[in-house]
């Protein structure tokens, strides 16, 4: 368990010297903090996309409130790993390699998404967004396991 919460707490590995690296570890948390806080950001973020797909239904404004809803919940989802982990090593693993473009597709469709719904006020566009975000989401999470995008590739293939 140790291990553990050092892997996650970014102890683990060499210390830089950098400014964000130690404000980051000025402002850290005890770890039943983090995990508290985890907890409820990610809860938070389920409760949200859950929410916000039950508002679809509701006339005029329904799909208006659930881009705003799943994508709160979207961002609270992401956001609940910085818990663990702390924000400046979240914005590191985003931006790695194997990550950036499942990042920088979510983040451009989350906005996307939000134009759509209250800018160009076009529900299937936003409803298309949603989905793109949803699957840039699950490419995202999916690059943190060993493997499941190579498992991925190999099902869609085979179902082709």
């Amino acid at each position: 368990m140790d291990k553990l919460k050092k892997v996650l707490s970014g102890q683990d590995e060499g210390h830089s010297d950098g400014i964000l690296e130690r404000a980051n570890q000025v402002s850290t948390l005890a770890w039943g903090t983090r995990m508290k806080g985890f907890a409820v950001c990610f809860v938070l973020g389920i409760v949200c996309s859950i929410l916000g797909s039950c508002m679809l239904w509701i006339p005029r404004v329904g799909l208006a409130v659930f881009a705003v809803l799943y994508s709160v919940g979207n961002i609270s989802a992401l956001a609940s790993t910085m818990f663990l982990i702390g924000p400046c090593r979240q914005v590191k693993t985003m931006c790695a390699k194997e990550r950036a473009f499942a990042t920088v597709i979510m983040m451009v469709c989350l906005v996307l998404t939000l134009c759509a719904a209250f800018w160009w006020k076009n529900n299937g566009l936003a409803l298309l967004f949603c989905v793109l975000q949803f699957l840039a989401f699950a490419w995202y999470g999916l690059s943190y396991i060993p493997f499941a995008r190579d498992g991925v590739i190999k099902l869609c293939s085979m179902c082709v």
